[in-house]
């Protein structure tokens, strides 16, 4: 190349440097088209197993299908405690009450003469469907897809793959149908146990379509339901339908805002039952169907999900009115425009806290929580002992959001083990008695979660009611009360009930062989090593030898339904804010193993479901608290659990997130939130200018070494002489 090309390659490559430098940032993971669309960001760590309304029961699914289905009733966004409001409804339904005969009955009657609750729920008209395939027709007025074969779907690979989509109007209908899934054989609902006890006709309901599947088997998964009728669901009109629930239960209002009690087109349940759909995970396990602000447009668990704005939704607006404050925090400067705000939502796959933090810090997510490596990064402690952002999070503009969580992350012991659980007799619960004083959370507490948690003292969380506080909510099997607060058992008491179990210094008193106990977790990765071996620690003070067997979600979903683990960590969000949504997870007739419920302990105590069954109908009350606290008891004495932690949830927000109030209880809060691209494309580039310098020294040293040979090379061409034309 000669010397002049390679001069003007260098003064090119300068210049675009330095038109690059204020450009689209070199390090924007997203492409630059989008860079001030109306798009949120955020993360997530595993793959959601089950979008079906009907089977889906674990956070990080309603993170997606709470934004998609819309059940009737949804809870308000801003008005503390927490307020019930009309989705699709037009009114929260208020239960009427009738005897053994069939006659209606005063509202206040006694609970011992109501034998049925009614409720009539009224939706409202003009809610139509996202656009799907499942709903196309022809001009003829035929479903274009209900009849497709395997072959017909060899080159369909997503649901986007099929060229037309249709819509329809939402009916009453959906709402039945829906109910009815919640029985189908191979659905396998978690509530389907607990619904059971309450829907009139449920229970046998599953046994008939049961014996309907036999029946059919080898033709087709599907069963159409609308041929099978429910004694305690009826279709009333084509805007309404009725519930009937056995005896008197306060909370089934509350789970009219679940997802479980979501819309399902009958023409969805069909069409993703045709001949190959399952083998291409065409199925509603993978796409949800629903009438809500999103729909899922692109799932790719391996990389990202995402949510795209519903362009058939009925509309709603942001709420006028909400608890003192919040006009003056801007949660109120939105009232009364149109929802959703926000076009798209991409969540990507972070595997790994520390990318995910720098992503946040560099503007790239929108949102972050707040792991234990970067809490010191992003926390202080003020002069009052209060916890503040960190000078570097104020300088950006960030803000802090702390909400007391109604939550519970516990660790559980299989009750059908045969060493640790039921079959073990008084031995094993002297062994679960000692494990639960020696397992330190409140060192857990300080070393992994910055002290953002307390040492749950049983299975209710703090602001249900029945949760006790100071002395009075105190677990005598772990704690004793000392210098006006709790304080956990010595060792040597635990070691006592070690051998009151059969294990002395962790060895079987009859063979002398060392107690191996198996931990079944989904913690993997260099994350979670520290905390592994903190478990192993804590077993190791009592001479028991843990085995960690790490495994991903699915597996650890699948050895929780079939009963095989021994030992396992799990958390409850709360579904409604009433103390029955806890206690039921150890309720026996829900167990995970036998009945595909939420106990998944497997935890069995006669007197304990006795009382539950007779607080579960009960409007709260002395009589009702004095029941919960014997329960409460009970389950201290059996110890199914270690108790665990209550949460202290901590978000950050960026400035240009907007409307960020924490709902404990709504699954659907994507709607209210709102952003400003144009704030957050300015600040990404002011956060992440390319380091570009050492560009320019190279370009530099580059020209000053070529300078000299490329003056030496003009003065040669100058002396050469010139050569004379020959003349004839």
């Amino acid at each position: 190349m000669r010397l002049w090309q390679r001069m003007s390659i260098g003064i090119a490559v300068m210049a675009l440097f330095g038109g690059l430098a204020g450009a689209h940032p070199w390090n924007n993971p997203y492409p630059g088209q989008d860079d001030h669309k109306n798009i949120l960001y955020s993360d997530f760590e595993d793959r959601p197993k089950h979008l079906d309304p009907a089977r889906s029961y674990s956070s990080d699914e309603y993170a997606i299908i709470g934004n998609v289905y819309e059940p009737p009733l949804q809870y308000h966004y801003l008005k503390r405690p927490y307020e019930l409001t009309a989705l699709t409804a037009v009114r929260v339904p208020v239960p009427y009450y009738l005897d053994a005969d069939q006659r209606r009955l005063p509202d206040d009657a006694p609970v011992t003469r109501i034998a049925w609750s009614v409720y009539d729920i009224d939706i409202r008209p003009g809610i139509m469907y996202q656009p799907h395939p499942a709903l196309a027709k022809g001009q003829d007025g035929h479903y274009l897809y209900h009849g497709i074969s395997a072959d017909d779907l060899r080159e369909i690979h997503t649901l986007s793959d099929f060229r037309e989509t249709g819509t329809r109007e939402l009916v009453a209908a959906d709402y039945a149908y829906q109910l009815k899934r919640l029985a189908h054989p191979l659905i396998h609902s978690p509530i389907l146990s607990v619904m059971a006890g309450y829907i009139d006709g449920l229970d046998e309901y599953a046994d008939s379509l049961q014996a309907a599947y036999d029946e059919q088997a080898g033709e087709t998964p599907w069963l159409d339901l609308r041929k099978y009728p429910l004694a305690g669901v009826e279709v009333t009109g084509r805007y309404s339908y009725r519930v009937r629930i056995k005896g008197k239960y306060p909370q089934f209002k509350y789970w009219l805002a679940l997802p479980f009690f979501a819309p399902m087109p009958w023409e969805a349940d069909l069409f993703h039952s045709r001949p190959g759909m399952k083998e291409k995970n065409l199925t509603l396990h993978w796409y949800p169907i629903g009438t809500g602000p999103y729909m899922l447009t692109e799932n790719n668990p391996n990389l990202r999900m995402v949510l795209s704005r519903n362009p058939n939704f009925h509309g709603e607006t942001y709420p006028t009115e909400g608890m003192p404050g919040d006009a003056e925090a801007g949660l109120l400067d939105d009232a009364g425009k149109a929802m959703p705000f926000i076009d798209t939502v991409i969540r990507s796959l972070e595997k790994e806290s520390i990318p995910r933090w720098n992503k946040f810090l560099q503007g790239y997510y929108d949102v972050s929580g707040i792991s234990s490596d970067t809490f010191d990064q992003a926390i202080r402690v003020g002069g009052s002992g209060d916890l503040v952002l960190s000078d570097e999070m104020q300088e950006k503009g960030i803000r802090l959001s702390t909400a007391v969580a109604t939550s519970i992350f516990y660790f559980g012991f299989n009750m059908l083990d045969r060493v640790v659980g039921h079959p073990a007799g008084e031995r094993g619960r002297y062994l679960r008695q000692a494990i639960a004083i020696a397992v330190d959370y409140e060192e857990y507490i300080s070393i992994f979660l910055n002290g953002r948690g307390i040492a749950a003292q049983g299975p209710l969380p703090p602001g249900l009611y029945g949760h006790q506080q100071g002395k009075a909510g105190l677990n005598p099997v772990t704690h004793i009360w000392k210098n006006g607060k709790p304080q956990r058992r010595s060792l040597s008491e635990a070691r006592a009930l070690l051998v009151k179990a059969g294990y002395p210094d962790g060895r079987d008193a009859d063979s002398g062989e060392v107690l191996k106990l198996y931990y079944d977790t989904v913690a993997r990765g260099p994350d979670s090593k520290a905390q592994m071996n903190w478990w192993r620690k804590q077993f190791s003070r009592l001479g028991i030898e843990l085995i960690v067997r790490p495994t991903d979600y699915n597996r650890f979903q699948d050895k929780m339904l079939n009963g095989t683990a021994q030992m396992y960590s799990w958390g409850w969000n709360a579904d409604y804010p009433d103390p029955e949504n806890f206690l039921f997870l150890l309720y026996g007739p829900n167990t995970k193993a036998q009945h595909h419920g939420e106990n998944a302990s497997n935890y069995n105590n006669q007197e304990f479901n006795e009382l539950f069954e007779q607080m579960k109908n009960m409007d709260n009350s002395d009589e009702r608290l004095t029941i919960i606290h014997r329960m409460i008891d009970i389950l201290r004495e059996d110890a199914p659990w270690l108790w665990g932690i209550n949460p202290k949830s901590f978000a950050l927000y960026h400035d240009w997130y907007f409307n960020s109030r924490p709902n404990l209880m709504a699954n659907n809060t994507l709607k209210y939130k709102r952003i400003d691209p144009q704030l957050r494309s300015r600040k990404r580039s002011e956060w992440n200018q390319p380091v570009v310098w050492p560009v320019w020294v190279g370009l530099v040293i580059l020209v000053a070494n070529t300078l000299p040979a490329f003056v030496s090379y003009r003065r040669r061409q100058k002396a050469r002489p010139k050569l004379q034309a020959n003349r004839p």
